[in-house]
Formats: structure tokens, C-alpha cells, sequence
């Protein structure tokens, strides 16, 4: 099956959120919602639940009012594809490349290609200044501004809440524990503050081992983790190779699983 993992620029009008999670019907299997990031992240199954999610999005939000501290190209920020069971990576190509093409052509968003030719975060820095959009106008949607469109493998988001320090000793944790498969963000959440990370190999460096990075990098620099939180669903092999007696410190579960959410005989 294609899982699309799709990020919106609304993580506080909670009725909002479930109309927009409504228009994927039973292909929605997880919402996970900020109010300071100000962003929510929708974990759907199939291009079709993605299409109708982007639809409902830009029809309600507006990015000229938007606040949050998570980075945002725009309303629909983020649209990875990733292939699951015995979907191929070509065909979870071939997803990211129609719905860019659909979203240009259909609601004029310009939107950019991740995967194979550049990196979310080489698309984060450079769109609009080296990087045209790869479908749609050359300037952002009015309301709705740009949106990445990608083809990934498996990816973990998961944040560790740091007390003891101030903004600039979260971003040295951050900018420490960071590599080859842990990309991280310092961010100031509210009155708290937060290493906000992508696993990007989590069967390399899973939710234990970046719990750990962070909680050791912490100590380094005098300060003390206060807890994580896993941002929407992981696979059951990831899942598996935490020890049990950690998941509930670790914020996992089977139930928060892709696997669990997936009904027998589903997409």
C-alpha cells in the first residue's frame, strides 16, 4: 500500500482539522494536531484520501494568517508517498509526480519534488530562490502558499521537551545529536522547549536511541529531558525493536502503530 503522511498549516481549530480529516473518509488513519507548531499531521492511505485532504485544505486555510513555530511552505506544507508491504518505490514515485501535477493544474499551488533529486530540507531553504516549483506558478498560491510534494521511505517524527536551558543551548542539543539518519530542530514550544526530530532510518536510529542522543547531549550542556512524544504513527518494526519496558516513557504503544490502524482487508 501508498502511505501519504500529510502536513497541514492548522493545529488549533479542532473542528477544522477533523472536517479537513473527514474528506479521506476510513483512508485517514491518524491525526496528530500542535497548537504552537501550529500544524497537523494526517497519516493517510492511498493517493485518492490525499488528493480529497489537499482539496478540503485549501479551501479553509489561509497561510496569510498563519503562526506557528514549525517551518511552512504552505497550507498543505508537506505530501511525502511512501511505499509499505509490497507497494515499490516507483509506484510511490509515480503517486508524488500525479498529485504534483493534479494540485498545479487544479488549484494552482506551485508545488516541489523531494526524493531521489534533492532533500524537504534543500527544498525548505532554496524554493523560490534557487529552486523553481517543479509544477505549477512560479509564485506562491495567495492563500495558500507552496507545498512539497515527495517520495520517502519510513519515517519516524518524534520530539524530546528539554527543561534547564535556554532556546540557544536546545538548538546546540539539536544541532548535536543531528546526522546521517536524525534530522532536529531546537524550537521554543509555548513556554517550553523542544528538540524536534525526523528519524529518517529508524531502523538505524530509532526512538530510543535519539531519546537517548538528546537526553546524553542534555546532561552535556546542564540541562534534563522531560519526556517525548511520537508524532503520529511508526511501523511495528520500529515499534519492535524498543524494548517493552520502554514504551510508555517513549510515548509508543501497538496501538500507535501503522499496522494497528490498518483494517484487515483495508487499502
Amino acid at each position: 500500500m501508498l502511505e501519504c503522511v500529510v502536513n497541514i498549516s492548522e493545529g488549533r481549530d479542532h473542528a477544522l482539522i477533523a472536517q479537513i480529516a473527514a474528506s479521506a473518509g476510513p483512508a485517514c488513519l491518524d491525526v496528530h494536531s500542535d497548537p504552537d507548531h501550529h500544524r497537523s499531521v494526517l497519516t493517510l492511505v492511498g493517493e485518492e484520501a490525499a488528493r480529497a485532504v489537499a482539496t478540503a485544505a485549501v479551501a479553509t486555510l489561509d497561510l496569510r494568517a498563519h503562526v506557528g513555530v514549525h517551518p511552512r511552505l504552505g497550507a498543505v506544507d508537506v505530501v511525502p508517498f511512501v511505499a509499505l508491504g509490497s507497494a515499490t518505490v516507483a509506484e510511490a514515485l509515480a503517486a508524488r509526480d500525479s498529485f504534483a501535477a493534479w494540485f498545479a493544474a487544479e488549484h494552482g499551488v506551485p508545488c516541489f519534488l523531494y526524493g531521489p533529486e534533492r532533500t524537504l530540507p534543500e527544498v525548505r531553504r532554496e524554493a523560490f530562490r534557487g529552486l523553481r516549483p517543479d509544477a505549477g506558478p512560479a509564485v506562491p498560491h495567495p492563500t495558500a502558499g507552496a507545498t512539497a510534494v515527495g517520495q520517502r521511505g519510513v519515517l519516524v517524527a518524534y520530539n524530546v521537551w528539554v527543561s534547564g536551558a535556554d532556546l540557544p543551548t536546545v538548538q546546540r542539543i539539536a544541532g548535536e545529536v543531528r546526522g546521517p539518519s536524525l534530522r532536529a530542530l531546537g524550537l521554543a514550544v509555548g513556554d517550553r522547549f523542544q528538540v524536534s526530530m525526523n528519524l529518517i532510518d529508524p531502523l538505524v536510529v530509532g526512538p530510543a536511541a535519539a531519546f537517548d542522543e538528546v537526553r546524553r547531549s542534555a546532561q552535556a550542556n546542564g540541562a534534563q529531558v522531560d519526556g517525548a512524544e511520537l508524532v503520529g504513527l511508526l511501523p511495528d518494526a520500529v515499534l519492535q525493536a524498543v524494548p517493552r519496558q520502554r514504551w510508555t516513557a517513549l510515548d509508543l504503544a501497538r496501538e500507535r502503530t501503522i499496522e494497528a490502524r490498518v483494517q484487515p482487508g483495508g487499502a
